[in-house]
């Protein structure tokens, strides 16, 4: 297939590299600075650009009958209004904060862990992200979206950078080298404590599954998520 990347840094290169890999073709890299974008030689766009771009970038897409993958972070505001223009286009869409497979599965197992944990009141949960310093947001989206897997199942009612409350889970941001990312979460009690942590060890298993979302998207019509692609519903 014929794929537009939208964003052409460290992530698009690699996605790059393994498209190529699975015998795609790269037909148009827009970055900063594009001007004239191709969209009908597009089957599909993968977009790891920047907040201020991203909303653009997709809404575009839509309207030129390309269907998107989006792993940028930090546009949310806009997301529902994406999501309006990707209905009324009936173009395809798939946001994800993280495409790797192994996260994809490690957001399930933190919402299954977080229902059994719903009742136990002795229990206190938070959270820890480390990423590198070129990161931009922070938590991370991955941060944010395990916190709504528990938020979802228990009574905590909302997420807090770097702050404690009864009813709220506290995530601490690092920023470290190049750390291509680590999510813990940690259930505390006096007596015991149960951690769940994902250890991303390059950034290649957040590009394979951006591809391979691209390859699943193609010739559908609506709004998907990695759940769909893996399966895990």
């Amino acid at each position: 297939m014929n794929i537009g990347l939208f964003g052409y840094g460290k992530m698009g290169k690699m996605i790059e590299q393994i498209a190529q890999e699975r015998g795609h073709t790269i037909v148009a890299k827009v970055d900063v600075g594009s001007t004239e974008v191709d969209y009908k030689s597009m089957d599909v766009a993968i977009d790891f650009s920047t907040p201020d771009a991203a909303f653009n970038n997709i809404t575009s897409c839509f309207e030129n009958g390309v269907p998107v993958i989006s792993g940028t972070t930090g546009w949310l505001s806009n997301y529902e209004k994406a999501i309006e223009i990707c209905n009324q286009t009936k173009s395809a869409f798939i946001y994800a904060s993280n495409f790797s497979l192994g996260v994809n599965v490690f957001f399930e197992l933190n919402s299954y862990l977080a229902k059994m944990m719903s009742t136990l009141n002795q229990y206190q949960v938070s959270m820890e992200e480390i990423h590198h310093t070129q990161k931009l947001d922070a938590p991370s989206g991955t941060a944010i979206t395990l916190a709504e897997g528990i938020i979802e199942n228990t009574g905590y009612i909302d997420w807090k950078l770097d702050e404690f409350g009864e009813k709220s889970i506290s995530i601490t941001s690092k920023r470290e080298g190049t750390v291509p990312g680590t999510h813990t979460i940690v259930y505390e009690s006096a007596v015991d404590d149960i951690e769940i942590k994902h250890t991303a060890h390059n950034r290649e298993g957040f590009a394979l599954g951006a591809v391979i979302a691209a390859e699943w998207i193609l010739g559908k019509t609506g709004v998907f998520s990695m759940k769909d692609v893996l399966n895990l519903k």
